[in-house]
């Protein structure tokens, strides 16, 4: 989810910046100058309606080896056997599975529940509180721009992640630019600035080249135009590819000379399908770069969306959004509570 800050005036943009670097201009009006930031939070977004349905259905493949356990099933050492199977079979990983079970176990005894369908809803209270720390506001308005960093591995879905985040800002009324970081592959170029004009947002974009200077020519005219959110695309690469991950804090480093503070946010784009690789992902950006948030995608794909609630117990990094599908409103504001009911196969409340 964002939360929104209110602005106070503007001071008068800087002069566009017209010499940096190639700019793919969809038609549009200029954008007006951005104003400063102030500290009132004003707005969050909330999932689209019928969101949870669409999570519930995403998540089928992750929990069906969950929901069906409590199908006519007696509460029993049995029972608790089977949901740790199912548990590591989703890629929950084997301390969050185990807390998560000694919880229950804790919480069905207290609570003294006598059927299946308790166990249900207790088990999806137990997940909730695990993921709760996940679940945190992206924060856009307290710089201007706000600068976000995208990074992630080949095919996690991190240029298609960054056109559906594109529009979610654009129905805030936030006005964006974009910067095609991934300077090795010209189809992500053209990817990106495909996006852009079907967004129509501008981008900035140059054949082969410095990423660093694209990530810099992308913020120093996000400055001078006024805009609200400058977000940055990167290669992909694995992160065992040292020197490529050494691209990236240079990336990083260069961002922060055109702008103190910057980047603000970086955030890593994890395919769910990866399941336990996409831990050792996480430990590897987050150790090169210090990640503030994630984007988790293909859910809907994938039998190890459990993988999440690993995440939540080994490296709590902030899930911002999750994705299960591949239209604009399939990528929504991660609800740790609605993750937990749907993964259990609750109906909607």
């Amino acid at each position: 989810m964002f939360r929104f800050f209110k602005r106070k005036s503007a001071p008068e943009a800087a002069a566009a910046a017209d010499a940096v670097a190639d700019v793919a201009l969809p038609p549009q009006a200029e954008p007006q100058a951005g104003p400063a930031a102030a500290d009132v939070a004003v707005a969050v977004e909330q999932p689209a309606p019928g969101w949870f349905n669409r999570l519930r259905s995403g998540l089928r493949k992750t929990g069906a080896g969950l929901s069906g356990l409590f199908v006519g099933a007696r509460i029993d050492d049995a029972l608790y056997d089977e949901l740790e199977s199912a548990l590591i079979m989703a890629d929950a990983g084997v301390p969050a599975t185990t807390a998560l079970l000694a919880e229950l176990r804790r919480r069905v005894k207290a609570e003294r529940a006598e059927t299946p369908q308790q166990v249900r809803v207790l088990l999806a209270q137990v997940l909730a509180e695990l993921l709760a720390p996940l679940e945190k506001p992206l924060d856009i308005g307290r710089q201007s721009p706000t600068v976000l960093m995208m990074v992630g591995v080949n095919g996690a879905g991190k240029t298609t992640s960054i056109g559906k985040l594109t529009q979610h800002l654009l129905r805030a009324d936030e006005t964006v630019l974009l910067a095609a970081g991934d300077t090795f592959r010209a189809a992500a170029r053209e990817q990106l600035v495909a996006w852009g004009q079907r967004n129509q947002v501008q981008v900035i974009a140059q054949e082969g080249g410095d990423p660093a200077a694209v990530a810099f020519d992308a913020v120093t005219a996000g400055r001078a135009r006024g805009i609200d959110v400058v977000i940055v695309d990167t290669a992909g690469r694995l992160p065992t590819q040292l020197h490529l991950m050494e691209e990236l804090k240079k990336v990083k480093r260069v961002v922060a000379k055109a702008m103190d503070g910057a980047p603000h946010e970086i955030l890593l784009v994890i395919d769910a399908n990866n399941g336990q690789n996409a831990l050792a992902q996480l430990r590897a950006f987050d150790d090169a770069l210090g990640l503030t948030g994630l984007i988790v995608t293909k859910l809907d794909g994938s039998a190890k969306g459990g993988v999440v609630a690993a995440i939540a117990r080994e490296r709590p990094v902030p899930v911002y959004f999750v994705g299960v599908g591949e239209g604009l409103d399939d990528l929504q504001p991660f609800d740790a509570r609605a993750f937990a009911r749907a993964l259990v196969g609750e109906p909607e409340a």
